[in-house]
């Protein structure tokens, strides 16, 4: 006697995707890149992007153009999820800064507060020793 061995097909459940009102977008804008997370008001991330996700290599990452169309794309993913409202978080000292904010607003959703989290040094590290010559 032989038997065909049973085959199962796996059904694929459907993923639940959950609806978050309001949430909060922290901005890294640094020399070299920038990177747009959202994440709900826990810190759980709903979507990231950065330039380099979008794209752009080398000396263009760090454009305001960049940090635009990164917003553009982090817009898209959201946009199930249902995203309205954010608080803004910015770190960093790039020239992404002002133009990733600017296309969070143009982009649909609605700016609750902005605040910047960039990172000061107290004191700073201790200075190296004196050049002697």
């Amino acid at each position: 006697m032989t038997t065909t061995p049973s085959v199962k097909t796996k059904t694929k459940k459907k993923k639940i995707v959950k609806q978050v009102s309001h949430g909060c977008a922290y901005i890294q804008a640094t020399y070299n890149n920038t990177i747009i997370t959202i994440t709900d008001l826990n810190g759980n991330t709903l979507a990231w992007a950065s330039a380099g996700n979008c794209g752009f290599k080398g000396p263009k990452k760090s454009t305001p153009y960049a940090a635009s169309t990164i917003v553009k794309s982090v817009a898209e993913k959201v946009k199930d999820i249902g995203v309205k409202e954010l608080n803004v978080y910015v770190k960093g000292v790039g020239s992404g800064r002002d133009s990733a904010v600017r296309a969070l607003n143009a982009n649909g959703f609605h700016v609750l507060s902005i605040k910047d989290i960039t990172p000061l040094p107290h004191n700073g590290c201790r200075p190296s020793r004196p050049r002697r010559v």
